[in-house]
């Protein structure tokens, strides 16, 4: 088992088809929770993610709890990025079996969603500044958590250093 991605109900296609291209270059299963703000075809996805898609793991729930019943049966702890939490992104251990979830790039994840993250953590940035473009926000973390659980393509796992 390694690390996946998860978007709620993205909002701009070409975030998600930059998250798909990511997905396929670092091995990791992009899931797609709808309703999504833009019709999933290769259409809307391919400025973005070229032709990459083709090679993306892409896995749609029909919603989030279709989503939840899923990741329950698989015994996967839910890590949400947002704004909102106060425990840094970079303090977080990171395990195999977890899932990122991004919100939408208009307005994050509800209330309902964000309390049922095992984990909420945030990009420390400067003061004042509201967010970081979600694409660019998924792929930060997610290139952190595969260092830390040696499951970058090519890396070893995380030990720390004496």
């Amino acid at each position: 088992m390694s690390i996946d991605l998860a978007l709620y109900q993205p909002d701009i296609a070409a975030n998600t088809g930059t998250l798909l291209r990511l997905g396929a270059c670092l091995g990791v299963k992009v899931h797609i929770i709808h309703p999504a703000g833009f019709a999933l075809t290769d259409r809307n996805l391919t400025r973005a993610g070229m032709d990459y898609l083709d090679k993306a793991a892409l896995a749609e729930h029909d919603s989030f709890a279709a989503f939840q019943d899923w990741r329950h049966e698989q015994g996967r702890r839910l890590v949400l990025l947002t704004t909102k939490a106060s425990q840094s992104a970079y303090q977080a251990i990171y395990l195999p079996s977890d899932i990122l979830l991004l919100g939408r790039e208009s307005a994050g994840v509800p209330d309902s969603v964000a309390a049922t993250a095992d984990l909420r953590l945030r990009i420390p940035m400067q003061p004042d500044l509201r967010s970081i473009n979600v694409a660019i926000a998924g792929a930060m973390i997610l290139g952190e958590a595969l260092r830390q659980t040696g499951t970058l393509p090519g890396m070893t796992p995380f030990t720390e250093q004496s």
